[in-house]
């Protein structure tokens, strides 16, 4: 029995993953979490096999939530279920030691065969994220100016090249207004621009958020 920890602030979206994961009879929904702390919190106190973990929840969440995991020494798979198909954005969080990634526009038994794969210990990328992985051009190189941007700096440049202001994402990842307006400043300094625009320029030359 696969005991999975379902991670999502959307009750609607757990609600459907929890239905269809206890339709099967190898597999059991063990908790619920909306955030990273609640995350933390049950991985102290609960066994889990498997964490389903979508990566906009409010802090810690994402690649630093990733990094957080495995910093406190644990080592169950993680399965991100994302609606963004950002590679560059997958690219770290399987280098911050996410197991495997899969769109939430995927069907049921995709999602179903990559918690199996990935709990018996294998990755698992769909296909069309492994295909923008395998041939996404080389600016990812070390010498690339979003590599400098740390990973909270890094999720919020997509947000605001996804059209988000500085209140929407500060309400979004649930810190203030001044955090995520010194966290913009700070990555446009490291990517050299002077606005938004620049941003969503630079992001669409080097395809970063598709």
């Amino acid at each position: 029995m696969i005991r999975v920890l379902l991670a999502d602030d959307h009750p609607i979206v757990r609600k459907g993953l929890k239905n269809l994961i206890t339709s099967v009879p190898d597999m059991t929904v063990v908790g619920e979490a909306t955030c990273g702390y609640e995350v933390l919190d049950y991985l102290r106190n609960q066994a889990v096999e498997l964490l389903l973990l979508d990566m906009s929840m409010p802090e810690p969440s994402g690649v630093d939530l990733i990094v957080r995991i495995r910093s406190h020494g644990f080592s169950l798979p993680i399965l991100i279920l994302s609606m963004h198909q950002d590679v560059a954005m997958v690219a770290r969080a399987i280098k911050a030691g996410a197991n495997g990634y899969i769109g939430k526009e995927s069907a049921a038994e995709e999602l179903l065969l990559a918690i199996r794969k990935t709990a018996d210990g294998g990755r698992f990328i769909n296909a069309q994220m492994a295909e923008q992985l395998i041939f996404a051009p080389t600016d990812i190189e070390e010498n690339a100016q979003h590599k400098h941007l740390s990973n909270r700096e890094f999720e919020i440049f997509r947000l605001l090249t996804d059209g988000q202001g500085v209140n929407q994402i500060a309400e979004r990842l649930k810190i203030s207004n001044k955090t995520v307006s010194t966290h913009k400043i700070h990555l446009m300094e490291k990517m050299q621009v002077s606005s938004t625009a620049e941003l969503v320029k630079y992001a669409l030359q080097h395809r970063l958020f598709e």
